[in-house]
């Protein structure tokens, strides 16, 4: 289990190397786990054997939101400033991802000529 997340925060590492030497806009967390996918992808066997390291970090996934949760806490008077803002941004935000993913949905259906059955 050591080696394997040891595996998972060199790939961090390289990808946060990258990202920062290179100047990116792309997160360095994001540009790591694109290049453990591939490897993934490339080796097969150490995709099999990361597996139970895997399932135990996604098990325990929630943890990593209590970060978040403290911040929230610690910013309370903001949010009563400004709650209503905050509330119709994400209201509207998430309104608006939804219906840009049934836009694309309907888009990418028509152009591979899905069509409904009635």
């Amino acid at each position: 289990m050591i080696r394997n997340i040891t595996i998972l925060l060199v790939f961090q590492l390289l990808g946060e190397t990258v990202a920062r030497g290179a100047a990116l806009a792309v997160p360095g967390p994001v540009i790591g786990l694109a290049a453990l996918f591939v490897t993934l992808l490339v080796v097969p066997g150490l995709a099999e054997r990361m597996r139970d390291t895997a399932d135990g970090l996604l098990a325990h996934l929630s943890l990593l939101f209590v970060p978040a949760g403290v911040g929230v806490t610690a910013h309370l008077t903001t949010f009563a400033e400004a709650g209503l803002g905050l509330a119709a941004a994400l209201v509207g935000s998430t309104v608006l991802a939804i219906l840009v993913a049934v836009g694309a949905f309907v888009a990418t259906a028509r152009l591979t000529g899905a069509h409904r059955d009635d």
